[in-house]
C-alpha cells in the first residue's frame, strides 16, 4: 500500500446458511482510533471509484487533446525552413512532401495517442467492475468477494494507523481490527 494511500481489503463471503443472505456496502463501517478517540473513515463504493475513473478520463482526454492539437500544428508548420548560404545569403523555402509526410504522421500519432486513451479507459472501467465488491445477495452455498476500499486513514505523525472494520453480512457482524504502520527496513 502507497503511504497515506487508500486501503483496499479483498473481502470474500461465503453463505454457509440455508437462506439468501445480504451484503450491502453500505453497511460496512470503518473507525479510526486516534489520540483516544474514534473517527469515521469513508467507504469507497464502487459507484464512487467509477466517478473517480471518469474523471480521469476526462482529465486524460483532455491532456490528450491538447498534445494532439500541439502535434497537429507542429504538423502544419512542417516544410517550411530557412538556409543561410556560404556566402551569407538568406532565404526560406517549403517542400510540400515534408509537409505531407509530416501532417500524415502527426494524424496515425494522433490517432494512436486517442486509442491508447479510450483503451486504457475501457481497461479501466472494466478491472474496477471485475474487482470492486458491489452490493450482492447470496444464495445458499454462493461464495461473493472482491475489494473493499476506505479513504486514507489520518496520519498519525509517521506512527501507526489503529482502525476497525464491521462488516456486516446478513445478521451476521464480522469485526476486523487492523494495525498499519510503516514497512519495515
Amino acid at each position: 500500500m502507497q503511504a497515506n494511500g487508500r486501503p483496499v481489503f479483498v473481502v470474500g463471503i461465503n453463505n454457509l446458511s440455508k437462506q439468501p443472505v445480504d451484503f450491502r456496502v453500505g453497511q460496512v463501517e470503518a473507525v479510526q482510533h486516534a489520540s483516544g478517540s474514534d473517527f469515521e473513515m469513508k467507504v469507497v463504493t464502487y459507484e464512487m471509484l467509477v466517478q473517480e475513473e471518469r474523471n480521469r478520463q476526462v482529465a486524460a482526454a483532455v491532456l490528450t487533446g491538447l498534445a494532439a492539437g500541439a502535434n497537429a500544428y507542429s504538423a502544419s508548420r512542417a516544410g517550411h525552413g530557412s538556409y543561410t548560404t556560404p556566402s551569407g545569403r538568406t532565404g526560406t523555402f517549403y517542400s510540400p512532401t515534408a509537409a505531407v509526410i509530416a501532417q500524415n504522421n502527426a494524424a496515425a500519432q494522433n490517432e494512436a495517442m486517442i486509442a491508447a486513451t479510450v483503451e486504457t479507459g475501457q481497461r479501466n472501467m472494466a478491472a474496477l467492475e471485475q474487482a470492486a465488491i458491489k452490493d450482492n445477495t447470496l444464495m445458499p452455498g454462493e461464495w461473493y468477494g472482491g475489494q473493499l476500499h476506505l479513504a486514507p486513514p489520518t496520519d498519525q505523525g509517521g506512527g501507526p494507523k489503529t482502525y476497525t472494520i464491521v462488516i456486516t453480512v446478513g445478521p451476521d457482524r464480522h469485526v476486523i481490527d487492523v494495525a498499519q504502520g510503516p514497512a519495515g527496513a
